[in-house]
């Protein structure tokens, strides 16, 4: 049987580090640009029962997993390119619990895969175009209170995709 740990993070927690070497963000850039596919084949694995179930008591279901990785990593594309456009931004929080009882999230899951699709291919494009010395400019997270680099931000959304991708894993095993 799963412990409740290895449901709410069926990948581990994420490596909390304050920067990572270019070898280590190239490969989480290959993650970012790979998730979209990656979820788009979990899901055809999944029935509509599984996908309005959550993947852990109290959890969200499938549905709104999705949803929420559309929301959440058209933040992180935003916050990139603040990071990459000025000098040391402060990026918005948003209250993710809130965002997934709003309307949208009751919408086809197609919807959420287009944003998905749409803001890796854009992201993945930016991070593979970017200098290794680009991925030390920082940003500020004002609700975390630290400052951290691009290098972070990148393995925070691999992670984060995955992180999530195991979520929707789970939904086939219970």
């Amino acid at each position: 049987m799963i412990d409740n740990e290895q449901l709410r993070y069926p990948i581990g927690r994420f490596s909390d580090r304050e920067s990572y070497d270019i070898t280590e963000t190239r490969k989480h850039i290959e993650q970012i640009e790979a998730l979209p596919h990656l979820i788009i084949r979990t899901l055809a694995e999944l029935s509509d029962e599984e996908l309005a179930s959550p993947y852990r008591p109290n959890g969200w279901t499938g549905n709104q997993v999705v949803h929420h990785i559309s929301d959440s990593h058209l933040n992180c594309l935003m916050r990139v390119k603040l990071t990459l456009t000025e000098e040391n931004p402060t990026i918005k929080p948003y209250l993710e619990e809130r965002w997934a009882e709003l309307s949208d999230y009751s919408l086809s899951l197609e919807s959420a895969i287009d944003i998905i699709r749409g803001t890796h291919f854009k992201l993945a494009n930016i991070l593979k175009g970017l200098s290794d010395d680009t991925f030390r400019r920082t940003y500020v997270h004002p609700q975390y209170q630290y400052e951290r680099d691009l290098s972070y931000l990148v393995a925070l959304y691999a992670w984060h995709g995955n992180h999530h991708l195991g979520h929707l894993k789970l939904l086939k095993k219970a």
